[in-house]
């Protein structure tokens, strides 16, 4: 849309990190990143306003820029920042042009409405991969992220383990003692799950008292040290809470194999079939 209404060759929905772009969505570039030093994006993400160069060849900050020099000889930018949900800048949303131009206040309007649009869609992806309660990811968020690591995993040969968790007695806790204190040990577990594990790892609510970490290039038995860890928070919880109940949870944990796990269904029913036997075991 942005590429027809402004008429440039170049139109890019963008995401930003330390050190490099991504164009996650574009129209006239065949890269799909570029370090964040040479950047145009790296710089229109520091402010909240639309970051535009009229003519780079006259802007001491770009002249030398390779993408200016270079293909795709950048000429003209103008780029508006996206944000998520939190507030964060995530990225833009640019139009580029091999020839110098100006926009007038209409086009920087229209460009902002187009970037609203882009975090509009952002936020539907979150709000429909998210668990409303516990704020981590749910099942359809896990399946759509796990099976991407796994695909990693096969390809760079390396080791993931799945640990399927289920809570213990949680419905006596929720006859007992009410839903909204059942509320509240979901939401502690998840939160205590988010504490113990590392940016690299996957974790979820997948429905009621049922929760699963993947963790990606790791071993079971550094999976195994996690979970004591989660023990051990949960144990220190209930001792800083004074609460009348424990929260425990029964497991089971999978080493990935690929000629076995063919998708990641195939790798959560292994952890339920574990999870079960582990469960009647502690009855």
């Amino acid at each position: 849309m942005a590429q027809r209404i402004f008429n440039v060759p170049i139109a890019v929905v963008s995401l930003v990190d330390e050190n490099r772009q991504w164009f996650k969505s574009c129209v006239g570039l065949t890269s799909k990143e570029t370090p964040r030093d040479i950047s145009f994006c790296g710089h229109a993400i520091l402010d909240d306003e639309i970051f535009i160069i009229p003519d780079t060849a006259k802007d001491e900050r770009f002249a030398d820029n390779p993408l200016v020099i270079n293909e795709p000889h950048i000429r003209f930018y103008a780029g508006c920042p996206l944000r998520f949900t939190n507030g964060s800048r995530l990225g833009t949303l640019c139009i580029i042009d091999i020839k110098p131009r100006n926009l007038s206040n209409e086009e920087i309007e229209i460009l902002k409405d187009l970037a609203s649009t882009a975090e509009r869609e952002l936020a539907a992806i979150k709000m429909a991969t998210i668990d409303e309660l516990t704020k981590i990811h749910n099942r359809r968020g896990f399946m759509m992220l796990s099976q991407h690591s796994l695909n990693l995993c096969v390809r760079q040969k390396m080791p993931a383990t799945l640990v399927f968790m289920d809570l213990n007695k949680f419905k006596q806790i929720n006859d007992k003692l009410g839903h909204a204190e059942g509320d509240k040990v979901l939401k502690t577990f998840a939160n205590l799950m988010s504490i113990e594990c590392r940016e690299s790892d996957l974790f979820a609510r997948l429905g009621g008292d049922e929760f699963v970490f993947l963790f990606i290039n790791t071993t079971t038995s550094a999976a195994k040290d996690t979970i004591i860890r989660l023990q051990q928070s949960l144990h220190k919880h209930k001792q800083n809470a004074n609460n009348q109940y424990d929260i425990s949870f029964s497991f089971g944990m999978v080493s990935f194999e690929p000629d076995k796990h063919k998708t990641i269904d195939a790798l959560l029913e292994d952890g339920d079939s574990q999870m079960y036997q582990h469960k009647n075991i502690n009855k």
